[in-house]
């Protein structure tokens, strides 16, 4: 009797932890998803409130997932994401917040290419049902929300400028790289390897990391541009403003300004920005010396915002008349202040210019032109134009207007058209994909304050789709954060190249010695202007 009781003990304890196992993973199961969907629901004739708004946009077949907030009150939550082929991915959540598996989400955005994708949202809520008090949960389905998935793939990595809304100072900025097939994060360069100076303007030549240059302004190592050439980084011996890779990589243009923050007393934005003065010049990289021409430095004008064409044989700029005489003091008709918008042709063997050429007048248009960015199919010319003056991030006003060069090509006329997609607040720092299918800018819709990084698809007809704001894994994130992102550009390949390197380097005492060609109005011959204090001009 003592040996079987014995006998049936042992075999209780053996099977034990094998029930507890298959319990756990019936349980876990369980709580993830039940076996069947939900069949009894009260339809709702109008789709979700959804943050952020994703339906009717087109969207990379390799983004990170689309995670969103519910703006439904409920006590449960059920999504179901699906497509034409393959396995619908269901979602249940006992909060708004809604999280697709990575997994999942890519195997159905790549099976499904070129078609529609769709979101499903059920909330569950407590419905009076009897005159006693009692309540029943019951499902509520709102109509489906849609999206189109493209065929094209957007650049994997994005890269851009990290800092706080600032007025007069700053503490934390950065440039950082964001994998868009995922939420990974990564620091190219930040402020804290050299005491808190400004870092900037941020060029890559043909949408790849091996020829970078990053502006640097520090009151402890002074105004250099950090020069990357595969794993190599120097240091050039001066900032280099606006920046703009020749497609050959052996030029990049630049401009210099000496540029005035200034405020106005009442205003939904009280930050302004005027350049006193500004030229182009451009850096040769094997000799290692700037150049510049009489077109792109004239004494009687403003230039800025250099942007090369797709073959390289023209260079595109922003240029305004200078009409006033002092230099120190930001002249009353600062709100008169427009660029016109022009080009040079370039032969790049025999280093010659061309004389300018007008593309498109402020007096046409009655509108400031600036930051040109042309896709690398060569067809489309992007830019932006505001009311007045040179930094369109301050200006309410800015908007996004695309130009069809093929067409000009065949009538001789630039003609151009206003986006759909504009908001009523700011939208600029625009760049384009290697592919020339998608293009991402800042814009400061929503808060008015706040810039904010917005994915958009470009069809072959140049229709520019409803942007998508750039995913993150809390969907919630953007309502707490006090960041800013601006100047966003798209790349091929992750930077490589350890923010620990780049530090060192801009803290280095050993540089490329360069002499400018010019002198602006205030400094002396062969020097840029040197701030003193560079935290009273920087800009977002």
């Amino acid at each position: 009797m003592k040996a079987k009781l014995h006998k049936t003990k042992k075999a209780k304890f053996l099977y034990a932890p094998i029930a507890c196992a298959l319990f756990a993973i019936v349980l876990l199961h369980a709580c993830r998803a039940p076996k069947t969907t939900i069949t009894q629901y009260s339809p709702i004739d109008q789709p979700a409130e959804v943050l952020p708004d994703y339906s009717d946009s087109v969207i990379p077949p390799n983004i990170a997932p689309l995670n969103f907030l519910i703006q439904h009150k409920g006590t449960g939550y059920f999504v179901r994401v699906c497509s034409e082929k393959g396995k619908p991915i269901e979602i249940f959540s006992r909060t708004p917040g809604i999280s697709i598996p990575k997994r999942a989400w890519h195997e159905l955005l790549d099976l499904n290419r070129g078609g529609q994708l769709g979101l499903d949202i059920f909330v569950k809520s407590p419905e009076d049902t009897s005159s006693s008090g009692g309540q029943n949960e019951h499902w509520s389905r709102f109509q489906t929300l849609t999206c189109k998935i493209a065929l094209e793939d957007i650049d994997p990595f994005l890269v851009y400028r990290k800092i706080q809304p600032v007025h007069g100072t700053w503490r934390n900025m950065g440039i950082y790289q964001r994998d868009l097939n995922s939420f990974n994060e990564s620091v190219v360069l930040d402020n804290e390897y050299f005491r808190h100076g400004c870092v900037n303007c941020h060029a890559f030549c043909g949408h790849r990391p091996e020829k970078m240059l990053i502006g640097i302004r520090s009151a402890d190592y002074g105004s250099s541009a950090l020069l990357l050439e595969g794993n190599r980084v120097q240091k050039i011996g001066t900032k280099l403003g606006y920046t703009s890779w020749h497609p050959s990589g052996r030029i990049a243009a630049f401009s210099v300004n000496e540029v005035r923050q200034f405020f106005h007393a009442a205003a939904d934005e009280v930050r302004d920005v005027i350049d006193f003065d500004s030229f182009i010049a451009y850096y040769l990289v094997d000799s290692e010396i700037v150049k510049t021409t009489k077109d792109l430095a004239r004494k009687d004008r403003l230039e800025t915002y250099p942007t090369w064409s797709a073959d390289g044989r023209y260079m595109y700029f922003c240029s305004a008349p200078i009409t006033w005489s002092d230099r120190n003091a930001v002249p009353e008709s600062y709100d008169q202040i427009k660029y016109d918008l022009v080009r040079a042709s370039y032969d790049l063997d025999l280093d010659q210019w061309s004389p300018l050429e007008s593309v498109l007048s402020a007096q046409k248009t009655g509108l400031s032109i600036l930051l040109p960015r042309i896709s690398p199919d060569g067809r489309w010319l992007l830019f932006c134009m505001c009311d007045y003056g040179c930094f369109p991030v301050y200006q309410p006003s800015s908007d996004l207007y695309i130009m069809d060069l093929e067409a000009a090509k065949q009538t001789g006329e630039y003609k151009y058209r206003r986006l759909d997609i504009n908001s009523d607040k700011s939208e600029s720092w625009h760049s384009w994909s290697s592919n020339s299918r998608w293009i991402v800018f800042s814009s400061k819709r929503n808060s008015g304050v706040f810039t904010r990084t917005y994915i958009a698809y470009v069809d072959k007809d140049g229709k520019i789709h409803k942007p998508m704001r750039l995913p993150q894994k809390d969907p919630a994130y953007y309502e707490s954060c006090l960041w800013t992102y601006s100047v966003p550009e798209l790349l091929t390949e992750p930077v490589r190249v350890t923010k620990e390197k780049l530090g060192r380097v801009v803290r280095s005492s050993l540089r490329i010695p360069i002499e400018m060609p010019i002198t602006m109005a205030t400094p002396k011959a062969g020097e840029l202007p040197e701030y003193q204090e560079p935290w009273q001009t920087e800009r977002e």
